[in-house]
C-alpha cells in the first residue's frame, strides 16, 4: 500500500534501475526550484499583510439583545422576512491576523455559542461593499468616534454561499432543484490595518482561531467557515513581525 499523499508508480518508472537511485542534493534543488519557477511566489495571488494580534486593542460595548433564542426560531422568523421582501442578502469578512506566527482568524461567537464571520444582512437596495463597511463598524467599531476605524478595507468577494431552503445550511453553489433561493451569502477577503481598536457587544466575543483549527471542521463551526482556509490559501499571506 502506498503511503498517503504520494504519487502512485508507474511499472514504467519501478522497472527502471536508474528510477531506484536516491537522488542528491542538486537534483532535489533544481526540482524545488523548477516548481517554485513553475507555480510563481504568489501564483499571481494579491499579498495580504497579516499583523501580530498584539498589535491590536479590544474592548468592549453595550449588549446587544440577540433576535432569536435558537437556530429554529431564526428561521422561522427569515421566512417570515422572505415572504415580504424576498431573499435575504448577507455580507461578511475573512479577517486575518498573525499569532504566533501562523494565521488565525477574527470569529464572533454569540451567547448561544454560535460562530459567525463579522458582517451581517444587507438593507433593501444597499451595495455589497458599502454594507459591509457599515456592518463592520457595526459589529467591530468601539462607539467613541475618534477611536473608530476611519475606512474598512473591504477587499474581494471570494465566494458566494447560498441557503435553497429556510433550514440552517448553506451550499457554495445554486442546487439544480432550487430556483428561488431564501438567502445569498457574499465572503470577502479583508485586510486589516496594521492597527486599529476592536469594541464588541458584552454579550459576544471576539475569537482569533488558527487556520488549522477550522479546516475540515464542519461540525463546530459550520460548511462557509470550515471552507475559509481554502478561500484564503489564493492569496500571499505576509506575516509580519510589527
Amino acid at each position: 500500500a502506498r503511503r498517503p499523499g504520494a504519487f502512485p508508480m508507474s511499472a514504467d518508472v519501478a522497472a527502471s534501475p536508474e528510477a531506484m537511485d536516491a537522488p542528491d542534493a542538486e537534483a532535489i534543488a533544481a526540482y524545488a526550484d523548477g516548481l517554485v519557477h513553475a507555480a510563481g511566489s504568489t501564483h499571481g495571488a494579491r499579498t495580504i499583510h497579516v499583523y501580530p494580534v498584539t498589535n491590536y486593542s479590544f474592548g468592549s460595548k453595550a449588549a446587544r439583545e440577540e433576535k432569536d433564542a435558537t437556530v429554529a426560531e431564526a428561521m422561522v422568523r427569515h421566512k417570515a422576512t422572505y415572504q415580504k421582501e424576498g431573499m435575504r442578502r448577507t455580507v461578511c469578512a475573512v479577517l486575518v491576523v498573525n499569532q504566533r506566527g501562523h494565521p488565525h482568524v477574527l470569529l464572533l461567537r454569540t451567547s448561544k455559542g454560535l460562530f459567525k464571520l463579522p458582517g451581517g444582512r444587507l438593507k433593501k437596495g444597499e451595495g455589497e461593499i458599502g454594507g459591509l463597511k457599515r456592518k463592520l463598524h457595526n459589529k467591530l467599531s468601539p462607539v467613541e468616534p475618534k477611536l473608530r476605524q476611519k475606512e474598512w478595507d473591504v477587499g474581494e468577494c471570494v465566494a458566494r454561499w447560498c441557503r435553497p431552503s429556510h433550514e440552517p445550511f448553506f451550499y457554495p453553489y445554486l442546487p439544480a432543484h432550487c430556483t428561488r433561493p431564501k438567502e445569498s451569502v457574499a465572503v470577502y477577503v479583508s485586510e486589516l490595518p496594521n492597527k486599529c481598536v476592536f469594541a464588541v457587544p458584552k454579550n459576544t466575543k471576539l475569537l482569533a482561531v488558527p487556520l488549522f483549527e477550522l479546516y475540515g471542521n464542519e461540525q463546530r463551526y459550520g460548511a462557509l467557515i470550515a471552507s475559509v482556509p481554502h478561500l484564503v490559501s489564493r492569496y500571499n499571506l505576509q506575516l509580519e513581525d510589527e
